[in-house]
């Protein structure tokens, strides 16, 4: 048994000696063979040696226009704050999107922190489907109000109608639809502004195959557009102006760019016919990352009219690549794990003047 043992260990060496010069030869044993690799396991790493730039904290302080109820304990709140002030993160706008019972216990929790916090609601679309909707969800709004909160959103319709709100999620029902009349011109009385969350990025309504450069996150976050009753894109973009349009004296936020990264224009041209009209940021650094020439343009055109957001949890890596794109020229890095595109970045390098508006005196001005 030992003999027989000593010459399998032999042997064994012998085939691993083999294996390794084969390796080293025109055809190597490889962990990843590219024709099996698959696109979701892609993670490129850039090869350029070229400037690299780490923002620990933003140039100006920040109030950070879109967030949500994220931290669930006193503690986790208390953890949220400490990293707000590493990152130099002012106030933060957590848009519940709740009414009822669920903003009050939001409401406690948050409002220890209320130098650091402001909430904002949600509508209440309970009975909406029934004649003499409208003055109970009137109501229900004005008493979030008196607890403090101070903006509705976040909204969301990505094509089957206002689904973002608790308890009741309003199928069938678009931004114009004149039952949310009289919620806006409350809104416009009490003087607090509505995030709207309008489609979806339109990598997300195309052909999931190898055409669609937003494949991987378009595989994720796909929309189903043979769901009865749902609409496309260009109709929800149609439906949030028409609320802008019948609605003047209420100030909208069309967050993320309202979805409107791959034609930037559109947004422009809604930003020049509603001055009630905002858009934040948020969530969409990769989708613009791509064309920082042509989005440092916008920035500078629009750079009374755009919000820094984040909507993408709390923690300092996510704030601090923020502050990359916007504030340094920074080209071709990646960040795959935090937005889930195979795409390299590139940064914006904004003036003082836009960054000092983008982070803080626009929302000011919102915010009152």
């Amino acid at each position: 048994m030992i003999m027989n043992t000593k010459i399998n260990s032999t042997i064994g060496i012998s085939v691993f000696l083999i294996l390794c010069c084969f390796s080293i030869s025109n055809q190597p044993l490889s962990a990843q063979n590219a024709d099996n690799l698959l696109l979701k396991n892609y993670r490129p790493v850039s090869i350029y040696k070229i400037p690299e730039t780490h923002v620990d904290k933003a140039a100006y302080p920040v109030i950070d226009m879109h967030s949500h109820p994220l931290a669930r304990t006193d503690a986790e709140v208390a953890k949220w704050v400490k990293i707000m002030d590493a990152c130099g993160i002012e106030k933060t706008i957590v848009l519940t999107m709740a009414t009822g019972s669920e903003f009050d216990s939001i409401a406690r929790m948050y409002n220890k922190y209320s130098n650091r916090f402001i909430l904002w609601c949600g509508f209440d679309y309970t009975g909406y489907d029934k004649p003499g909707f409208g003055p109970s969800a009137v109501k229900e709004l004005e008493r979030c109000y008196s607890l403090g909160a101070r903006g509705v959103g976040e909204l969301g319709d990505k094509g089957l109608g206002l689904y973002y709100s608790e308890p009741v999620k309003a199928y069938g029902m678009h931004f114009d639809d004149p039952r949310m009349k009289p919620l806006f011109e409350k809104c416009a009385e009490l003087h607090i502004p509505i995030n709207i969350h309008v489609a979806d990025p339109i990598w997300m309504y195309e052909k999931i195959d190898s055409t669609n450069d937003g494949l991987m996150n378009a595989e994720t976050w796909k929309i189903d557009m043979t769901q009865p009753g749902i609409i496309g894109f260009d109709a929800l973009i149609l439906s949030l102006e028409k609320a802008v349009k019948e609605n003047p004296k209420t100030t909208f936020i069309a967050c993320h760019f309202a979805n409107l990264n791959h034609d930037i224009d559109k947004l422009g041209s809604l930003l020049d016919k509603y001055p009630n009209l905002y858009a934040d940021i948020s969530a969409r650094y990769a989708e613009s990352a791509t064309i920082p020439r042509y989005m440092k343009a916008f920035y500078e055109k629009y750079q009374d009219r755009l919000l820094y957001g984040t909507d993408m949890g709390y923690d300092t890596s996510m704030y601090r690549i923020t502050f990359r794109v916007l504030e340094t020229n920074d080209e071709h890095f990646y960040e795959t794990g935090q937005f889930g595109y195979h795409w390299a970045l590139n940064g914006f390098g904004l003036s003082k003047e836009v960054l000092k508006k983008l982070y803080r005196e626009n929302a000011i001005k919102i915010l009152k």
